[in-house]
């Protein structure tokens, strides 16, 4: 019995941090929206943007299950992070119906998004 409760607690950490890290990542993409009608970013300016959303909503999400696990936080975080880039890729198959962008883009926004969130691990 114990531990499935253990097991269902680190689901619900993981659960957790992911929405956290979606939610931010909503929050944020909707103020470059306004920013982008506002100011009409050009489109590196734009990319870049969303290369930062991702880092501060993984790091966030890295922070929060930090906190949660108190234990190899960094791998945690890493995890996270990881979960993030894998549900980012089953959205975007899901709605566009193939992968924008090479493999090399793919592989850097991988390991933002583990790095982000190894980061926010290791700061918790």
């Amino acid at each position: 019995m114990e531990r499935k409760l253990q097991k269902d607690s680190w689901i619900m950490w993981v659960l957790k941090s992911l929405l956290v890290s979606y939610v931010i990542t909503g929050i944020l993409l909707l103020l470059l929206a306004v920013a982008l009608f506002r100011f009409e970013l050009n489109e590196k300016a734009v990319s870049a943007a969303i290369v930062a959303i991702y880092i501060i909503a993984t790091l966030l999400g890295g922070i929060i299950i930090g906190k949660f696990a108190k234990v190899r936080r960094y791998l945690w975080g890493m995890g996270l992070g990881i979960g993030y880039f894998a549900l980012l890729l089953l959205i975007t198959l899901g709605v566009y119906r193939t992968l924008n962008g090479d493999a090399a883009n793919l592989v850097t926004t991988l390991i933002l998004c583990a790095g982000g969130g190894m980061a926010g691990g290791m700061l918790s």
